[in-house]
């Protein structure tokens, strides 16, 4: 499993999208990435996730950050979650798992005593030349998006000096 540390090439994708699209990192150079892993659609700390992302939106596109969403979700489960909750920005389908064991958040989970395998919530922050400006594993949804804000801000006032 890759240990991907901040200053780490963000490894590139290409992957299935909700609505038929698909979605390539190394197309978004020149754009910040906002690339947020979580377990699965339409499950309460996803949900929560996933909508304050979708009303933080303006603010991210104020700093020229593409949000996207990834899980090992179909295409049509995602269509259906992003409908229901009116998501604003992409959500890719690792079915595979190929881009979830490229950043590390396939991992081995344990509930109630029972070890399963499973996505490690976790997000990283790309900068515009494809480099992972910040990593947040195992994330706490409260006030995660406010801690993503931040550290964008931060990295678009280094990129402005």
């Amino acid at each position: 499993m890759p240990d991907l540390k901040e200053g780490d090439k963000a490894p590139d994708f290409t992957l299935p999208t909700d609505g038929g699209g698909e979605i390539t990192l190394s197309s978004l150079k020149g754009k910040k990435v906002v690339l947020y892993f979580y377990p699965k659609d339409d499950t309460p700390g996803c949900t929560t996730e996933s909508c304050a992302f979708r009303d933080a939106l303006p603010d991210f596109e104020g700093l020229n950050a593409q949000i996207i969403g990834l899980s090992k979700c179909s295409v049509k489960k995602h269509d259906k979650f992003k409908e229901k909750y009116e998501l604003n920005f992409p959500l890719a389908s690792d079915e595979e798992g190929s881009t979830c064991e490229d950043y590390g958040t396939w991992v081995e989970k344990s509930m109630y005593g029972r070890k399963y395998m499973g996505i490690e919530r976790s997000t990283f922050l790309i900068d515009e030349n494809g480099t992972i400006a910040k990593i947040w594993r195992k994330v706490k949804v409260t006030g995660h998006v406010e801690e993503v804000k931040k550290a964008l801000d931060e990295l678009a006032q280094k990129s402005a000096a």
